[in-house]
């Protein structure tokens, strides 16, 4: 574990199991959203890439991934959780799946906060409700400098 993963939140930091909030909540996301998941972002691939900060990046992959790659997926950033060395949430609809938050330390400008998110092409008009909602939930519950935080608008 790199110097960064270590300072990303501090030890006595209780991370939140979720954020409630007008047509979502979150949870962390594992392995027991895989099917849910894997049909939420695959049904959306383009929108997904056109969705602020993701615009240029190589995900999600436009061949997709089988259930056993995404699982091996979801099971990582289920690790990183646990390690809190990245927290991911899966964006949900009741049980439904309809998106996903990362929350991660910034590989190219450390000490900084990379945030992104993403709701499947259907719930688009959700994307701003969830982009607002998160950076309020990250500027008053987690303790993170408001200025080093990372997360492309709506």
């Amino acid at each position: 574990m790199n110097h960064d993963q270590q300072t990303f939140v501090p030890a006595g930091f209780e991370v939140p199991q979720t954020l409630v909030a007008d047509g979502f909540r979150l949870e962390p996301l594992g392995e027991r959203h895989n099917e849910r998941d894997l049909a939420a972002w695959s049904g959306s691939i383009a929108h997904v890439r056109a969705t602020p900060g993701f615009q240029g990046r190589n995900w999600p992959p436009l061949e997709g991934m089988s259930p056993e790659a995404n699982r091996a997926d979801l099971v990582r950033h289920a690790r990183d959780f646990e390690a809190r060395t990245g927290f991911t949430y899966s964006v949900l609809d009741g049980d439904d799946v309809i998106g996903c938050l990362y929350i991660h330390p910034a590989k190219e400008a450390p000490g900084r906060i990379h945030v992104s998110s993403w709701v499947r092409a259907d719930r688009a008009p959700l994307d701003v409700t969830l982009y607002e909602a998160v950076q309020g939930w990250l500027c008053e519950v987690w303790p993170f400098d408001p200025g080093l935080i990372d997360y492309a608008a709506r």
